[in-house]
C-alpha cells in the first residue's frame, strides 16, 4: 500500500515542466540574443503549451529570476583559508572563473535585462556568500568591512566587467580587489 496521499506528485508533471522550461531557458539564452527570448519560444523548446509557462510563471522577468536564481545558488563553495584576504581572494577569483563561463554570462544578461528583479537574482546568493565570509572574519575578532561596501568593491566591478564591458575579469586582476578592498 502506498504512503504517498492521492493529491501529491512528488516527481510528478509540474517537477517535469519545470526542469524542461528552466532546460529551454538554458540552451535559447545560449544559442541566440535575449531580445528573442519569448514566453511561447521557451514553451515550444520545453515541449509545452505556452499557456502552461504562463500559469507558472507570471511574466518573463520572473521566469527567468527563477532560472537564475536556481543557477547561480550554491554554485560556489565559501572558502575557509584561515584570514579574510585568502577567503577573499580565492571567492573573488571564483567567481570571476564562473563570470566568464559563456552560458553564465548568457543567463546573466538575459535576466538582468529583463527586469529589476533580474539583478537580485544574479546576486543574492553571491551576497550571502559574501556576508558569511564576513561574519567568519567577526567570529574570529577581525573588523572586516560591512557587506554592502564589500559587494560595492568585489561584485561590482566583477559583474560590471563581465555583463557590461563583455571582457570578464581574470582571477588575478579580481584578487586585487581585494587587495584594494582591505588597504
Amino acid at each position: 500500500m502506498s504512503t504517498t496521499p492521492p493529491h501529491t506528485r512528488p516527481g510528478g508533471r509540474s517537477t517535469r515542466v519545470r526542469a524542461a522550461v528552466h532546460r529551454a531557458v538554458g540552451e535559447l539564452v545560449a544559442e541566440s540574443p535575449s531580445e528573442d527570448l519569448t514566453m511561447p519560444t521557451i514553451a515550444a523548446r520545453a515541449g509545452v503549451h505556452p499557456t502552461t509557462v504562463y500559469r507558472r510563471w507570471v511574466s518573463l522577468a520572473d521566469l527567468l529570476a527563477e532560472v537564475a536564481t536556481s543557477r547561480f545558488s550554491g554554485d560556489i563553495v565559501v572558502p575557509d583559508t584561515g584570514t579574510l584576504q585568502g577567503d577573499l581572494e580565492r571567492w573573488t577569483a571564483d567567481v570571476a572563473v564562473d563570470l566568464a563561463d559563456p552560458d553564465v554570462l548568457a543567463l546573466m544578461r538575459a535576466t538582468v535585462g529583463a527586469g529589476p528583479a533580474g539583478g537580485s537574482a544574479c546576486s543574492a546568493d553571491r551576497q550571502a556568500q559574501l556576508a558569511a565570509i564576513l561574519e567568519r572574519e567577526r567570529s574570529r575578532g577581525g573588523e572586516p568591512p560591512d557587506v554592502e561596501q564589500a559587494a560595492d568593491a568585489l561584485l561590482g566591478p566583477l559583474y560590471y566587467r563581465a555583463i557590461f564591458a563583455g571582457r570578464p575579469a581574470d582571477p588575478d586582476w579580481a584578487r586585487g580587489l581585494v587587495e584594494a578592498l582591505l588597504r
